[in-house]
């Protein structure tokens, strides 16, 4: 019997983005955060070097790129963890999606995520079945939470999580037995300041314990490897022993050449620092032009999306861009929270960028 899951939703987009197509000077698609850009020699480097992968690899991860997370989580989020604290994943989406199954959750079960989110969180639920419930506020977290999921900073909202926030969700999800894991991928991305992004490990946040706690991180962002599927787990030793054995039975083995080339990403903060600048040069041009068009930006503090607004239905918004040739997401994807807004997205060639900034000039407010 098939799953009862929702529609994917960016089947619904095919309309406007014919309509983009269209266009005699092509397509602008900010509707994907998709990277466009190289990934850096570093790292393919790595992978061609480890390409005689004849035998199985470890589910655990080489003791190389396991000793690399420990070393990145103290280097960029301050954080102390250990080898048996970290484990790679076949992309975040991987355990975005699966980890409700892989803790044994099921009917009667709530796993709760934000109320402006990546649909994923929710699909995961279903897919154990158990019940997604968009929710920020910890006291109306109810007593069946099994999960908490959070992300921060946050798809497709670019919100940032402060420390008095992350640890009264910690401490809502200890008091429910509940594990609670963020989701950090966009934390190398933050546009509000000099100020590390904050990490649910930090100690400020879980004190002197990180039971039922897990941060989850991507590289598919900062180091342009969303083709690699490159992702990783830091949290509770317990929770990481438990969820290794799980994929070791399901067989979630990120490939070995994956795992030389994530180590080797990890241990290059140049190419994080020069990505990193790319985007805010995107960013710089792309948000005016969208606020001249008569678009307001609400908060978009971190990561690779504007979410934006002109006081109307989002998908009003998404064919009034389509008309310009610019194809954006419509915020009704994330949430009824997210009906008036569209995500605009920063991964776009500076070419296309400038392209869409030409083009907004022509947008009436």
């Amino acid at each position: 019997m098939a799953l009862s899951l929702p529609d994917f939703p960016w089947n619904s987009l095919a309309p406007a983005a014919e309509r983009a197509r269209a266009r005699p000077d092509g397509i602008v698609d900010l509707s994907v955060g998709s990277p466009v850009d190289a990934t850096p020699e570093v790292i393919r480097d790595a992978l061609r070097d480890a390409t005689d992968a004849h035998a199985y690899p470890q589910t655990a991860g080489t003791p190389a790129l396991r000793e690399a997370i420990v070393d990145w989580y103290a280097r960029r989020r301050g954080v102390d963890v250990e080898v048996a604290n970290v484990m790679p994943t076949i992309g975040s989406k991987e355990i975005v999606a699966l980890l409700p199954t892989l803790l044994g959750l099921g009917e009667g079960d709530v796993v709760v995520h934000p109320t402006i989110a990546y649909p994923t969180y929710a699909v995961g639920a279903l897919i154990a079945g158990a019940t997604p419930l968009p929710s920020d506020d910890p006291e109306n977290w109810p007593a069946e939470t099994r999960l908490v999921w959070l992300n921060s900073p946050g798809n497709p909202d670019g919100h940032i999580d402060g420390i008095d926030y992350l640890r009264r969700a910690v401490e809502r999800a200890r008091e429910l037995g509940a594990v609670i894991a963020n989701d950090e991928c966009y934390a190398e991305l933050n546009w509000a300041g000099d100020e590390p992004t904050p990490c649910i490990l930090d100690r400020r946040v879980i004190g002197d314990s990180r039971r039922l706690t897990l941060s989850v991180y991507s590289l598919s962002k900062q180091s342009n490897l969303a083709g690699y599927r490159a992702a990783f787990v830091a949290g509770c030793s317990d929770l990481v022993g438990e969820l290794l054995e799980a994929r070791k039975h399901a067989g979630l083995i990120p490939p070995a050449p994956v795992q030389a080339a994530m180590a080797a990403a990890l241990g290059d903060e140049a190419h994080v620092g020069e990505q990193r600048e790319r985007y805010r040069a995107r960013r710089a041009r792309l948000l005016p032009a969208l606020e001249a068009a008569g678009f307001r930006i609400d908060r978009s503090d971190a990561g690779l999306y504007l979410w934006a607004t002109r006081g109307e239905h989002g998908r009003a918004s998404v064919d009034a861009l389509a008309e310009l040739g610019i194809l954006v997401t419509p915020g009704d994807f994330y949430g009824s929270a997210g009906d008036e807004f569209v995500r605009i997205s920063l991964t776009a060639t500076d070419e296309r960028i400038d392209a869409a900034v030409a083009r907004l000039a022509g947008l009436a407010k």
